[in-house]
């Protein structure tokens, strides 16, 4: 178990370190004002106009870097930092949320793909690790390395796969998503190169939370799964 520890402890030590990175890329790029003047509502809704896309809402959402595209009722929802402010920040992170509506309108297959894996990773993820330690309990209790506590384990793995699988399509989801917002942002000339530029790297910053997540499900998988099948030799 010290082995998991510190392997969960170096992954949280990374996320923690990418995170406050993107934080402070965020807090940079807020002192960056848009030449237009528009906000993050306005970019956001301007950038759905221009797509064609007229059933999808901007609203309002309590937080910081709390913004989500929510496809169940079709709305953009914007951090208050991100809603009001008129920065390269919050422009990027309007048109890059505006990206995944987007991508559900044009019926983009990584966001369906992910979109359907929802409801199983909303009910196994927070019991798998619980499912795979039960399983390798009861075979080290009954000293049956092919009996029942194998099988719970294995099924236990299944589950954290799902989350893992999960972390990985989300992966080009969010890629596809900054791609979209950062060529509309430059064709429709909304902002200048070098708000451009603080736009295009606070969301590479953003980029590798999703990265930094999904290699810790894979690592987290690859360990159990490595006592798991060890526990049978």
């Amino acid at each position: 178990m010290m082995t998991y520890y510190i392997l969960i402890g170096g992954i949280a030590l990374i996320s923690w370190m990418v995170s406050n990175r993107l934080k402070s890329k965020f807090k940079k790029y807020s002192k960056v004002h848009l030449r237009n003047g528009m906000s993050g509502a306005e970019i956001a809704q301007k950038m759905l106009d221009d797509h064609g896309i007229r059933d999808v809402k901007v609203i309002s959402t309590p937080g910081m870097l709390t913004d989500h595209y929510n496809p169940k009722n079709k709305t953009v929802n914007l951090s208050e930092g991100v809603y009001n402010q008129r920065n390269a920040s919050a422009a990027a992170v309007a048109a890059h949320e505006c990206g995944h509506a987007v991508q559900h309108a044009q019926a983009y297959e990584w966001l369906t793909m992910r979109s359907k894996l929802v409801p199983i990773v909303s009910v196994t993820s927070g019991m798998s690790t619980w499912v795979v330690f039960g399983g390798i309990m009861l075979m080290a209790a009954t000293g049956v390395a092919g009996g029942l506590g194998f099988y719970i384990a294995v099924a236990g793995l299944v589950m954290m796969g799902f989350a893992t699988l999960f972390s990985f399509i989300t992966l080009p989801v969010e890629y596809d998503a900054s791609k979209r917002a950062l060529v509309w942002l430059k064709q429709k000339n909304m902002v200048t190169q070098e708000e451009y530029s603080g736009a295009e790297d606070a969301l590479k910053w953003a980029a590798r939370t999703y990265l930094v997540a999904a290699l810790g499900a894979l690592a987290s998988l690859l360990y159990w799964a490595v006592q798991v099948f060890g526990g049978r030799d």
